[in-house]
């Protein structure tokens, strides 16, 4: 259904590539969308009438339903809006979009004019850039500092014998060094490859595979998996390193000799999308470090982050479609859930 004050969108608008809406500015209400803009969301027109702002934006990312009515109050007022968004499509993954709102005529006050584009790859590529500036300047280079510290000490000093701490320091920092290195390696695979080598799998199925495998080469540590409901994703290199990590941080930062961790597979009650959560009773996650991960223009020496495995969990699960949550937990310890789009049952597995 259309307004009269609005009308309706030409279907010459359907062979853009760009996707094109008109809102009403009162309500946040989709009035008409091309086809494009179908395709970025997921969601026919008919159906995109019918909800609401928050019910396609990333209710876990800092992008409200409120701040787009603003957007597109300022937009009806006369002052054309400019914004990245983080979209949530009809499957559940989750896009950026770039988006331009203005006025539609002069005479619609109520009515706005809204483009959108998809901008992920381009996103992705511009944030990656950034991190492995932010890794240069900051964690290559302190490591480095430390070992060539550590080097000096040893030229420098009298004894016959290398002190043994200096030489544990200069092993610990060169395979810091050599971590990092495959850390960035990781992220650059999951994101040039995250479209290719991709399977429909269980998701508890996968964890439980990934847990043995580290369980292995932990056999100190109490790894527990438990399914709530069975859900299919899609998977491939990506999503194993985002796990891997995450419950390789939970074991290697335990304070207890048998670390515990537990992972719980099942629909996320907010998103309806499928939630690994990787819980511990670890110490809590530095803020810094969480926070440099959301502030990538931020690179001071306080708040870049010492490492970068919680950068390949996001990076990773972002490049299929989902993304990452760190919580504080109330009894104690972290938790790391790893939101991914929710998939189809299998044609090939189905049974009667």
């Amino acid at each position: 259904m259309s307004s009269p004050e609005c009308g309706t969108l030409s279907p010459v608008l359907d062979t853009l590539h760009t996707g094109v809406a008109i809102y009403d500015a009162a309500s946040g209400a989709v009035i008409d969308a091309n086809a494009r803009m179908e395709e970025i969301l997921g969601y026919s027109s008919d159906q995109l009438r019918e909800l609401s702002v928050a019910e396609y934006t990333a209710n876990t990312y800092p992008h409200t339903e409120s701040e787009f009515h603003n957007r597109l109050s300022r937009a009806a007022n006369g002052s054309p809006q400019q914004f990245v968004w983080r979209a949530k499509r009809a499957d559940g993954e989750l896009i950026w979009i770039q988006v331009f709102t203005s006025r539609q005529r002069p005479t619609a006050d109520r009515c706005v004019h809204v483009e959108v584009r998809d901008i992920t790859r381009h996103y992705d590529t511009h944030h990656r850039a950034e991190l492995f500036w932010r890794v240069l300047r900051h964690n290559l280079r302190n490591e480095a500092a430390i070992i060539i510290g550590c080097a000096e000490q040893l030229m420098n000093g009298s004894e016959s014998e290398p002190p043994k701490e200096v030489v544990s320091t200069i092993l610990s920092r060169g395979e810091k060094l050599g971590n990092i290195a495959t850390s960035v390696k990781q992220i650059e695979h999951a994101v040039t490859d995250s479209q290719t080598s991709v399977a429909r799998v269980s998701a508890a199925g996968a964890v439980r595979d990934i847990a043995n495998r580290i369980g292995a080469e932990h056999p100190d540590a109490d790894i527990r998996v438990s399914e709530r409901k069975r859900m299919w994703i899609d998977v491939n290199d990506a999503f194993e390193y985002a796990l891997a990590h995450a419950v390789e941080n939970a074991i290697v930062h335990s304070n207890d000799e048998a670390p515990a961790v537990e992972i719980t597979v099942g629909p996320s009650p907010n998103t309806g999308r499928a939630e690994i959560r990787i819980e511990d009773t670890n110490p809590p996650i530095p803020p810094e470090e969480i926070a440099a991960l959301f502030s990538p223009t931020v690179t001071t020496s306080t708040s870049h982050g010492s490492g970068i495995g919680l950068f390949v969990m996001k990076w990773c699960v972002e490049s299929l479609g989902g993304e990452v949550l760190f919580e504080s937990r109330n009894s104690g310890g972290n938790a790391v859930c790893l939101l991914l789009p929710p998939k189809q049952f299998p044609d090939s597995m189905m049974t009667d």
